[in-house]
């Protein structure tokens, strides 16, 4: 583990394990939530506070997918679903490309033949810099197609946060999508109702794990008891929104990401968040979380 500081706060990332978070920490108090999920076998029971999602977020249905007239097949890398899931970042060990008391900047890089086709078939490096400064948390996620050929790509990071009874959440976005027993979209609805959170409301007993479009780039997560807010900020890809509110377990998952679930099974929306980098171009995404008392 490599730990940051910067005032009193401390951030312990693991390069090895997919370049995740073990523990972001201010003045004693546990930020992210580190969580252990068997499905991601190549976590291998290690518990995480939050991992780089690339180069793509969340599901691509039964893992396949056809790009400009070829259809590529990835390898299962869930436990209990078909689809591939999350991209192939946090399955692999990063390079430390740089480092210093408060930031670091992880590479890696991805060339099939000689990595697996099957995680991703495209070439690409990317990098993904943690940076700490006192009450705010930057991560930084750049991608360089290393290809040949033009390349989809998408991105985000998946923090997991502390639930408790008066756990409050609150962001705007345009709409949501219904997923099928699959776990994959099948209706976009407008945000009213259940799904609505502006104004911030109480989590509750929520059980949600749905993507939202045309998010407008920021979150609030509020708990009133501990008199403490975190403040998520996404750059302008980020436009989409992954909530995970697990019925019963002690933690939730607020995605700041830049494409749909399954986009590249979705080429017929133009909201997809699917982009395209031909060779040699890069993408990049940043997130900001900051913490705020109240």
């Amino acid at each position: 583990m490599i730990e940051l500081k910067s005032g009193g706060a401390s951030l312990g990332v693991d390069p090895a394990l997919g370049g995740a978070v073990l523990h972001w920490h201010l003045g004693g108090e546990a930020l992210f939530h580190p969580v252990s999920d068997a499905n991601l076998i190549a976590q291998k029971l290690r518990p995480v506070g939050g991992y780089p999602l690339v180069p793509f977020s969340n599901r691509i249905g039964n893992g396949c997918f056809t790009f400009e007239g070829t259809t590529y097949q990835l390898d299962r890398n869930f436990a209990s679903e078909p689809h591939a899931i999350h991209g192939n970042g946090w399955e692999r060990v990063w390079d430390v490309a740089s480092q210093s008391a408060s930031e670091l900047v992880l590479m890696l890089d991805h060339q099939p033949p000689r990595d697996p086709a099957g995680q991703w078939p495209f070439a690409y490096r990317a990098t993904l810099t943690y940076r700490l400064a006192g009450d705010s948390l930057t991560i930084v996620m750049h991608i360089k197609n290393r290809d040949t050929r033009n390349q989809p790509v998408g991105m985000g990071f998946h923090p997991f946060f502390p639930r408790n009874r008066d756990l409050q959440l609150g962001f705007k976005a345009e709409s949501v999508w219904i997923s099928g027993d699959d776990n994959l979209p099948r209706k976009q609805v407008a945000v009213d109702g259940h799904w609505s959170f502006s104004p911030e409301r109480p989590v509750g007993r929520d059980a949600i794990d749905n993507c939202y479009a045309g998010w407008d780039g920021t979150a609030d997560i509020t708990w009133p008891s501990q008199q403490r807010r975190i403040v998520i900020e996404g750059s302008p890809a980020l436009r989409h929104f992954v909530l995970y509110t697990p019925p019963g377990l002690d933690f939730i998952a607020c995605e700041a990401v830049s494409n749909m679930n399954n986009a590249l099974n979705h080429p017929e929306l133009p909201d997809n968040g699917t982009h395209v980098i031909v060779p040699g171009e890069t993408f990049e995404v940043t997130t900001t979380y900051r913490v705020l008392s109240v």
